[in-house]
């Protein structure tokens, strides 16, 4: 639970972007949330296809899993990476 704070600001993130969608805010601040959040998006794809092979030991579906990549990428993948190396299978 240690990536629940960076977890939090990112979907605040990702919030606040598609609320610049519906509210008129100064454009500068609308402009860097949602080219920011296309930015980050992009940046998570990618990740998932350098970091599959970790994505896909998620205890769950792996739709699920896929879908917290897209989100979170580095902080959801990051510990079955982890948890492989120690076990000796990464």
């Amino acid at each position: 639970m240690k990536d629940a704070p960076a977890k939090l600001i990112t979907l605040a993130f990702y919030a606040a972007a598609l609320v610049s969608l519906f509210v008129t805010w100064p454009p500068l601040l609308e402009n860097i949330l949602q080219i920011g959040t296309l930015i980050l998006f992009a940046a998570h794809v990618i990740e998932l296809v350098v970091s599959f092979r970790w994505v896909r030991l998620y205890e769950g579906p792996l739709a699920v899993s896929i879908l917290l990549t897209l989100l979170f990428g580095v902080l959801h993948w990051m510990p079955y990476k982890r948890r492989a190396q120690q076990g000796g299978a990464g």
